[in-house]
């Protein structure tokens, strides 16, 4: 799995933030663990487009009534990541999870790309 190449005309359309991700691979397949601080679930957008996997989330913090910001740290209202995945990988199976703030992927790998035990006969 890789990062895909951001599109620039894209970014310079909408300001975006780029999450924090943490990629574990085992002999099942991965873990992407993204960080996604504000996003409900749903504000969240993931899409698996041929070996292309695109995660999207829309920050829901509103600010109580009256009460206006001096300084804000996040500006961009946005997460946008987007990964290139292996072909080694099952994204028909792929299963998401969304907790306080943190979003974990977990993609298997097809059966022929993951380690099988050969029995040995004894005649």
């Amino acid at each position: 799995m890789t990062q895909a190449t951001p599109n620039t005309n894209a970014a310079r359309e909408e300001d975006v933030l780029i999450p924090a991700v943490d990629v574990i691979e085992d002999p099942q397949g991965i873990l992407l663990i993204a960080d996604l601080p504000g996003v409900p679930k749903e504000h969240l957008n993931i899409q698996v487009d041929g070996d292309l996997l695109t995660l999207e989330g829309a920050i829901a913090l509103p600010a109580p009534h009256g009460i206006t910001s001096i300084h804000a740290e996040v500006e961009a209202p946005r997460f946008r990541r987007a990964f290139t995945l292996s072909r080694e990988l099952d994204a028909e199976r792929v299963e998401a999870e969304l907790r306080h703030g943190v979003l974990r992927l977990r993609i298997p790998k097809k059966a022929h790309a993951q380690p099988r035990r050969v029995e040995v006969r004894i005649d």
